[in-house]
C-alpha cells in the first residue's frame, strides 16, 4: 500500500514536471508573439517561466533517478570485471545518497529560514520564497530514497556496458 502511494506521488511529481515543460513552451511562444506584435508581455509571464524551470527540474528528478534516466557514464564500469563493477556502481549510488541527503537537509534549512523570515521573491509580484525552496528538501529527499534502491536493492545503477542502450 505504502509503495503504491509513494510511486503514485513520484509519478504525480513527474506529471507536474511535464506540465511545466508544456507551460514553458507556451509562455515562450506567447512572449515572442506579443513582442513581435509590438506588445509588452505580461510581467508574470517571464517570472512564471523561471519558476517553471525550477519546478520542472526538481519535481522530475526523483522520477528520472527511478527510471535510470539521469546521465551517467558507463565507460569505467564497462572496463571493470563484473564483481568490481557492481561494487563501483553501489559505491557511486552511496555517494549519490549522501549528496542528496545533505542537499535535502540544507534545503530544509533554507525552507524553514524562508518561513521564519517571511522572505519574498520581489519581481513582478511578491511571491513567498518558501514555495520555491520547498521543492529542495522534497526532491532531494526522494532522490536519496531512489538512489538508495541502487545501494540496497537487486537492481544496479550501471549496466556495465559502454555506449548508448535504449
Amino acid at each position: 500500500m505504502f509503495r503504491r502511494i509513494y510511486r503514485g506521488f513520484l509519478y504525480a511529481m513527474a506529471g507536474i514536471a511535464g506540465a511545466m515543460l508544456v507551460w514553458l513552451m507556451v509562455s515562450v511562444i506567447l512572449s515572442v508573439v506579443m513582442r513581435n506584435a509590438g506588445l509588452q508581455p505580461f510581467a508574470w509571464l517571464f517570472t512564471s517561466s523561471e519558476y517553471a524551470i525550477l519546478y520542472m527540474t526538481m519535481l522530475g528528478a526523483p522520477w528520472l533517478v527511478r527510471e535510470k534516466g539521469h546521465v551517467h557514464i558507463e565507460l569505467l564500469t564497462a572496463a571493470l570485471p563484473v564483481k568490481i563493477s557492481h561494487v563501483v556502481s553501489r559505491l557511486v549510488a552511496v555517494i549519490c545518497v549522501v549528496t542528496c541527503a545533505i542537499l535535502a537537509w540544507k534545503g530544509a534549512e533554507m525552507f524553514l529560514t524562508n518561513i521564519a523570515r517571511n522572505d519574498f521573491d520581489v519581481r513582478a509580484y511578491y511571491f513567498p520564497k518558501w514555495i520555491l525552496s520547498l521543492t529542495f528538501p522534497v526532491s532531494f529527499g526522494l532522490m536519496a530514497v531512489e538512489f538508495s534502491r541502487f545501494v540496497f536493492g537487486d537492481d544496479l545503477m550501471h549496466s556495465g556496458e559502454a555506449g548508448i542502450h535504449e
